[in-house]
């Protein structure tokens, strides 16, 4: 009896599951037939021929299915490879943590330093070096003039002065070299390119040798140091790199920006004076640059510095103006040091050969210089303008700059140059 009605409920069971699954089997076939008749439909939109329709449209089903069997085959192998892989890894890890010892670390040698002795160059060298492009255009030509000529006369004084002028000496300092030049070789009756050459050699230096005391900064109070120049010509360059040699010489030096209307000149000196090492004193852009001046010698006596460098301003549109600036300045320093500024140094570009003797000539008439700067010598052919400036306007060049570095500023010494210049190669 009891299994008659276990096996009853069995039967139930599975009349219930048949039932299910006929019911399904039914809503699956309801459902295709809607899949199937949209498919149809969406082909004849396509313009697919009704005769082709059915045939497409379980094409495209087949399709499906594929891919989505092809799919969930592709996930089931991955998950089962990637337990796999992953203990692989480990144990992987584990091998080579327990082979591993201190002892077997390759050893990396040291790479061996090479040191390179760059060779020094001595200060005539550098002279040279910066006065190669003003040797290369004198030197060369006045050499083949001396070798090629057979007697000094008109021709031959002809090209020598063009050879001079050409070098920027001048018309005027080159007729003073001509007229030199004609009456030592006539006196000495002198014969050969050498002898001739060392007349000239020793005629430009005779130039450039003038009666002017040495720039001398010891004293009992601070040195004022006076700097103009028209813009672009290097003079806060120039300040900066006096700054730091006197710093290195064991001065102390006080910078004062009374360039005040040119832009960004008082930035410009402060990034020189922090690389110096030394105070800037400074106002706002447009202030009165005698201010300027005033604080600068307050604090360079209060401070005790041994050097003052002032920046000032050139512009040359206005002499008048100029003067008058110049002049309040100057007053208002000489009452706080005696003499003060005890030196006014003009900055000149060399690259601008002749126009610089015609600044220089201006700012004599106008403020009373005393001294001349000169950059930027290796980058012209134009160094005859320095021989122009000690002839012309008796004036002392105080410094030269041959080149980028700290040092390639140099105090200005006439016999080197002339010797720099004269230098065979």
């Amino acid at each position: 009896m009891q299994w008659s009605k276990l096996m009853e409920q069995i039967y139930q069971f599975l009349g219930s599951i048949a039932q299910l699954a006929t019911e399904g089997l039914a809503y699956l076939s309801v459902l295709g037939e809607q899949v199937l008749q949209f498919v149809l439909n969406l082909l004849g939109q396509m313009g697919v021929p009704e005769s082709q329709r059915l045939m497409v449209a379980y094409a495209a089903c087949y399709a499906v299915v594929t891919l989505l069997l092809l799919f969930l085959v592709w996930r089931m192998i991955r998950r089962r490879i990637r337990p796999r892989k992953k203990a692989e890894v480990e144990k992987r890890d584990e091998d080579i943590a327990a082979d591993s010892t201190p002892a077997e670390m390759p050893t990396v040698a040291e790479p061996e330093v090479v040191t390179v002795e760059v060779p020094t160059l001595s200060l005539f060298e550098r002279m040279k070096a910066g006065l190669s492009k003003t040797q290369s255009a004198l030197l060369g030509r006045v050499d083949a003039l001396f070798s090629s000529s057979s007697a000094v006369d008109a021709d031959f004084l002809e090209e020598l002065e063009e050879i001079l002028i050409t070098a920027d000496f001048g018309m005027k300092t080159t007729q003073l070299l001509l007229i030199a030049f004609k009456q030592r070789v006539a006196d000495e009756k002198t014969e050969g390119a050498a002898q001739l050459r060392i007349i000239l050699k020793e005629e430009v230096l005779r130039l450039m040798t003038l009666n002017v005391a040495p720039l001398d900064i010891e004293r009992d109070g601070p040195f004022v140091l006076l700097v103009i120049g028209v813009n672009g010509v290097g003079k806060t360059t120039t300040i900066g790199k006096l700054a730091q040699q006197y710093t290195q010489q064991g001065k102390k030096v006080i910078l004062g920006a009374a360039d005040t209307f040119r832009a960004a000149a008082a930035d410009q000196l402060s990034v020189w004076g922090e690389r110096a090492g030394v105070t800037v004193i400074r106002h706002e852009e447009g202030s009165d640059p005698a201010a300027v001046a005033f604080d600068s010698v307050k604090a360079a006596v209060a401070r005790n510095a041994d050097i003052l460098i002032l920046d000032t301003a050139g512009r040359l549109h206005n002499k008048v103006n100029l003067m008058e600036e110049m002049k309040k300045i100057h007053r208002v320093m000489g009452r706080e040091i005696p003499q003060a500024p005890h030196e006014t140094l003009l900055v000149l570009d060399a690259t601008t050969g002749q126009n610089a003797l015609v600044q220089a000539r201006l700012f004599k008439e106008a403020v009373g210089i005393t001294g001349i700067a000169i950059t930027k010598l290796d980058g012209t052919a134009k160094g005859g303008m320095a021989v122009a400036i000690g002839a012309e306007l008796n004036l002392p060049v105080r410094f030269i700059g041959i080149g980028e570095g700290i040092d390639d500023l140099r105090p200005f010494d006439p016999e080197m140059f002339v010797d720099a210049l004269f230098e065979n190669h």
